[in-house]
C-alpha cells in the first residue's frame, strides 16, 4: 500500500470506529496512532482527513445521498459511506488532492475494505459528484467557514 493510501486507510478506520461505536474522535485517533506506524507527515495527513471529515459528516452525506438516490444513505454500508466522505472531503474541501487521484484512492480503499461491489459503487457515486465539483466546493466552503 502506498504511503498516502495507508494514511487514508488509517483515517478510514478511525472514522469507521467513530461511526459504529460513537467513540470520541480524539481518543480513537490517539489509540490508532500508536499502531499505525505512520511517519509524522503521513500521520498529519490522516489527522487532517479525520478532523476535516468528522465535523462535516451531515453535509457530506447530503451530497452523497443526492448522487446515490437508489441507495438510501442509511442502507449504504458504513465503510462505503466513510470512503465516499473522505474522497468528497478531499475533492471539495481539502483541494490539494487532484480529482482523479481522490477517486482512484477511494476505489483502492473500496477494494481493500469494501465488498465486491463497493469499488464500482464508489467510482459511480464519485464520478457523479465530480460532475458538480465546483458547485459542491462552493457549498462546502461556505459551510466550512460558517460551521
Amino acid at each position: 500500500m502506498k504511503p498516502r493510501t495507508k494514511a487514508r486507510s488509517v483515517a478510514l478506520q478511525v472514522l469507521y470506529e467513530i461511526d459504529v461505536a460513537n467513540h470520541p474522535p480524539e481518543r480513537v485517533w490517539e489509540d490508532r496512532q500508536e499502531f499505525s506506524n505512520l511517519d509524522e507527515s503521513l500521520a498529519e495527513f490522516a489527522r487532517e482527513i479525520i478532523f476535516g471529515v468528522y465535523p462535516m459528516v451531515d453535509i457530506l452525506d447530503k451530497f452523497i445521498a443526492e448522487h446515490a438516490p437508489e441507495w438510501p444513505l442509511d442502507q449504504v454500508a458504513i465503510i462505503d459511506r466513510n470512503i465516499l466522505r473522505i474522497a468528497l472531503w478531499e475533492i471539495a474541501v481539502y483541494e490539494k488532492t487532484p480529482l482523479k487521484v481522490a477517486i482512484n484512492e477511494a476505489v483502492e480503499l473500496a477494494k481493500v475494505f469494501g465488498s465486491d461491489s463497493t469499488p464500482r459503487f464508489v467510482n459511480g457515486v464519485l464520478g457523479s459528484l465530480a460532475n458538480r465539483q465546483n458547485e459542491i466546493q462552493q457549498s462546502l466552503h461556505h459551510y466550512h467557514k460558517e460551521g
